[in-house]
């Protein structure tokens, strides 16, 4: 029986071997968040561009450093204006009034904001200003970042700021890597889609609706990684096979061919285990147990060329493992690194097999992680007490977890 971890490398190596060479691709500046830089972004020019003040207030000239006084005022500096024509001779015997972000005229020693002055009017002819230190006030150019610097290396996933820090530099387009083409495979025949004829809700239903294919999609989507098809199937190989080698064709014709498929349900010990019973002769194929709860059935394939991540069916096992082993492997940029919270309450640990119980990281009054509660019950199809999940809480096998001890967290994108 394999551990969480050696199927997590084996998920890694099994997509790894069949990857196909990254692609990229160039999108506007506006619509990068959330993608994975391609390569690194290099300033094109010093931040700031050129000194410039911090304040609204008044420039002052190094005679007026050394003692308080009382200047007469030149004409004002609006941000974006050149301060050259206004003053050709440089900053002297006068004070400059000068907006936030203006750049400075030549002599500026320091800037005064226009409340410590008197009157604190830009209006007045003159004003007194305070002792003031050389350079209060003044943004130096390149004091942020120098032309040529690497802004943001290769890998990063770009947020909202590293969006904004390229556009402060004039970046209109960047290079990204394109995203993972996902293919998702449900079915079994006591799924139904949302919207079937058959309600499932009624008391003589005997199937259950498809959840497992939205949450997939959303959980992927999430990551940055694209679905772009998903065909739902019952329990016969043929039918199964044809259904699914169709949905390939198709993601291939509209020039999106899936990079990976990623099933949900038939790889147990079931008298119909559609997915094992086609996919488990392929000679790279492994289907067995992982010692996790839930999630224990696991499989590895391949479908036409196209690796294949098989995963259980019941929607909590299907969380887990499609966070566990699914995500890591195809974005893993955009997986946060476990780590170790105090554990609220109390937590007794399965023999044989580690558990994976639905979490919520809890805060302190500082809006700090300080401790992770577990929700809901074990079982693999408890999905309405998950809804509130943040994380996954590991209980290592047979442990008893008292409470305020440390256990290993997993948040949940």
């Amino acid at each position: 029986m394999r551990t969480p971890e050696a199927h997590r490398e084996a998920v890694r190596a099994h997509l790894a071997r069949r990857q196909r060479p990254a692609d990229t691709e160039v999108i506007p500046v506006e619509r990068a968040e959330g993608r994975v830089l391609a390569r690194d972004l290099v300033a094109l020019a010093d931040s700031p561009r050129f000194d410039n003040s911090q304040m609204d207030g008044v420039a002052l000239p190094e005679e007026a450093l050394d003692h308080a006084g009382t200047w007469p005022c030149g004409p004002m500096i609006p941000a974006g204006t050149d301060p050259d024509p206004l003053y050709p001779d440089g900053l002297h015997g006068r004070l400059a009034p000068i907006m936030t972000g203006a750049r400075i005229p030549r002599g500026t020693a320091a800037i005064v904001p226009i409340e410590h002055c008197d009157p604190p009017s830009f209006d007045a002819p003159e004003l007194r200003v305070p002792d003031t230190p050389a350079g209060q006030f003044i943004r130096r150019r390149g004091s942020d970042c120098h032309a040529q610097q690497v802004l943001l290396p290769a890998g990063l996933v770009l947020t909202p700021i590293a969006v904004g820090v390229a556009a402060s530099q004039e970046i209109t387009e960047v290079e990204v890597r394109r995203p993972p083409r996902l293919l998702l495979c449900t079915g079994g025949e006591e799924v139904r889609p949302a919207g079937s004829p058959v309600r499932t809700y009624e008391p003589s239903a005997a199937t259950i609706p498809d959840a497992n294919a939205p949450l997939m999609a959303a959980m992927a989507r999430r990551a940055g990684i694209d679905v772009v098809g998903h065909v739902r199937t019952g329990d016969d190989p043929d039918a199964w096979a044809a259904a699914l080698s169709a949905e390939l064709r198709r993601c291939a014709a509209a020039g999106t061919p899936a990079d990976v498929i990623v099933t949900s349900g038939g790889i147990s010990h079931g008298a119909f285990e559609v997915v094992r019973q086609v996919l488990g002769s392929h000679p790279d194929a492994w289907f067995g147990h992982v010692a996790q709860q839930p999630g224990g059935p696991q499989g590895i394939s391949e479908f036409e060329g196209v690796p294949v991540v098989a995963l259980p069916g019941n929607p909590i096992s299907t969380l887990v493992s499609f966070h566990l082993f699914v995500l890591p492997a195809l974005a893993p940029e955009h997986c946060p690194s476990p780590r170790l919270l105090p554990l609220r309450g109390h937590a007794h640990g399965m023999e044989g097999k580690d558990q994976f119980r639905r979490g919520r990281i809890c805060l302190d009054a500082h809006g700090a992680d300080c401790a992770v509660e577990i929700l809901g019950g074990p079982g693999s199809h408890l999905v309405a007490a998950a809804a509130a999940a943040t994380c996954l809480v590991r209980i290592p096998a047979g442990q008893e977890c008292a409470g305020g001890e440390l256990v290993r967290v997993y948040p949940l994108l």
